[in-house]
């Protein structure tokens, strides 16, 4: 499936969090929400990322932002992974990854540190891109984030909500 375009309504969807607790993202109509897809827990990437979005957090909250984390590992994963790092948002779980599916960002993945086919092509494999979702408070796409920095996504969103909320 293709990514959603900013300005359509964002796919809704149901998934459990780290304490096994069901949300749907249509819980949060009337917020702003980062929905944000990493490929695994305890990864480093991953680990950058949510490490600087709760070292940030306060500002999401200051601004009335919820932060929604989805990745394919599982409840009892997402639960290791929050507790290690002091986590203050959500992650869901979405190990059928349906979530990944109707959002376009799952498939067909090169990666630098994997091993090299014999004819020296680097080998492929399917995973979730890193790609976020900023959606407003009706429910709508406002802006999309793909080839994420994890070092310096949560600073640029921060920024992005302040310029649309003004």
């Amino acid at each position: 499936m293709e990514i959603p375009k900013a300005g359509t309504q964002a796919p809704d969807f149901t998934l459990p969090d780290q304490e096994g607790k069901e949300h749907s993202l249509s819980d949060y109509k009337g917020k702003w929400v980062l929905l944000y897809f990493y490929p695994k827990d305890d990864t480093p990437g991953c680990t950058i990322e949510a490490c600087t979005i709760r070292d940030q957090f306060k500002d999401f909250k200051k601004i009335g932002a919820v932060v929604l984390g989805v990745s394919t590992d599982s409840v009892a994963s997402h639960k290791k992974f929050a507790n290690a790092y002091e986590l203050p948002f959500t992650l869901l779980a979405d190990v059928t990854k349906e979530v990944v599916g109707q959002y376009g960002v799952f498939g067909e993945k090169k990666f630098m540190r994997r091993r090299v086919a014999p004819d020296g092509v680097l080998e492929t494999y399917m995973g979730t891109m890193r790609t976020s979702f900023l959606i407003d408070p009706e429910g709508k796409i406002a802006k999309i984030y793909e080839k994420v920095k994890p070092e310096a996504h949560a600073t640029e969103v921060i920024s992005d909500l302040k310029a649309l909320i003004q």
